[in-house]
């Protein structure tokens, strides 16, 4: 296998990978805005909106997403209750995305299986611990790229 060809398997599963991340980010729009029109909090089509595009931002852009509702609740409201239903939905969210729509993406765009895509992000994330959560999706892309390509025995 030429070095083309390496470049060209890693490039292919990156971009099945980013085509998951942009499928994730859509999703996990839709279900803040389904769950924001719920709550009815205030701008909710523009919060979905900030919370897709900040998705795509590790660790910090999901939290940076619920600030905007949070406040807005709080700011509409001026109750505790509000935005306490804000950051159950939040949670709500993030439990579907990182225990069912991240791995059945992954699974669907990178053929990668879905106890691996659950499993690796955390065991990476202990042995490097910043790092490793960030790279074990696109990782694991790569390496089930190769398998792929592997000749069966």
């Amino acid at each position: 296998m030429t070095a083309t060809d390496h470049v060209r398997i890693t490039a292919s599963a990156l971009g099945r990978w980013a085509v998951a991340q942009l499928q994730d980010s859509l999703a996990i729009g839709l279900l803040w805005l389904l769950g924001l029109w719920i709550i009815r909090v205030p701008w909710a089509p523009l919060w979905a909106i900030l919370a897709a595009v900040l998705q795509m931002v590790p660790h910090f852009g999901p939290i940076l997403g619920l600030l905007g509702p949070v406040l807005a609740a709080a700011w509409r409201w001026n109750d505790w209750q509000h935005p306490l239903y804000v950051l159950v939905l939040y949670a709500v969210i993030v439990l579907v995305d990182g225990f069912l729509l991240q791995p059945y993406i992954m699974r669907r765009v990178a053929k990668v299986p879905i106890w691996l895509s659950i499993l690796a992000p955390l065991v990476l994330g202990f042995v490097i611990p910043f790092w490793g959560f960030l790279l074990a999706p696109p990782l694991l892309a790569v390496v089930y790229a190769y398998k792929a390509r592997r000749p069966a025995p």
